[in-house]
């Protein structure tokens, strides 16, 4: 048999590593939870960067007949059928064909912040049925809650302008930016924070 202090020293080193891979087990747990939460954090982000960034890089230039194209537009701009401040709207070839959506591929885009209560968030706007004679239907979609700052910069082959308008002149009717860069910046970040920046080139360049 085993003597009374045999048995206490067994206990003891029995407790010290229950204690040990008790510890180790909720570190990882914990370790695990918070990489949960980060990264369901920075999924719908990722998702809103995403779409902007396939929405640009089809990006179509504007034609003089104005048919199934428009204006390139950045900075704070009237869009068409749209209620919410407009940072950015063009028309992109990313729609896809439905049964319930029979129209082209082209469809005109608008990004701005939405008032939603106490915060703001970043909406995109759809309009599909380009070619209605009637005021065509527009579909909001709401792709990141929470904004403080969405900032439009184009490049124009020399420097960053906030402001982007090809409907301005004539003489550069068709012109687009060689670039676009966009801020992003979350709520509940610290002022001092930098933004999430998101810099696409626009590839379908037109030149008069």
């Amino acid at each position: 048999g085993f003597t009374l202090i045999e048995l206490v020293l067994a206990i003891g080193i029995s407790a010290i590593v229950l204690v040990s891979i008790n510890s180790a087990f909720f570190g990882a747990l914990r370790l695990r939870n918070a990489t949960v939460e980060a990264v369901d954090s920075a999924a719908p982000l990722d998702q809103a960067a995403t779409i902007l960034r396939r929405d640009l890089l089809c990006t179509v230039p504007p034609k003089p007949d104005g048919y199934m194209s428009g204006a390139f537009k950045a900075g704070n701009v009237m869009a068409n059928g749209v209620s919410l401040p407009v940072q950015l709207e063009f028309h992109t070839a990313t729609g896809v064909m439905s049964a319930k959506n029979p129209w082209g591929e082209i469809q005109r885009v608008a990004y701005g912040l939405k008032n939603s209560g106490t915060s703001r968030d970043l909406c995109r706007t759809v309009t599909r049925n380009l070619l209605s004679l009637a005021v065509p239907d527009v579909e909001e979609q709401v792709m990141l809650r929470g904004v403080d700052q969405f900032q439009v910069f184009c490049f124009d082959w020399s420097r960053w302008t906030e402001t982007w308008d090809t409907s301005d002149s004539p003489s550069v009717s068709t012109d687009l930016p060689l670039a676009v860069r966009l801020l992003i910046r979350r709520a509940g970040r610290p002022a001092e924070s930098q933004p999430v920046e998101l810099m696409v080139p626009i590839r379908a360049v037109s030149r008069n």
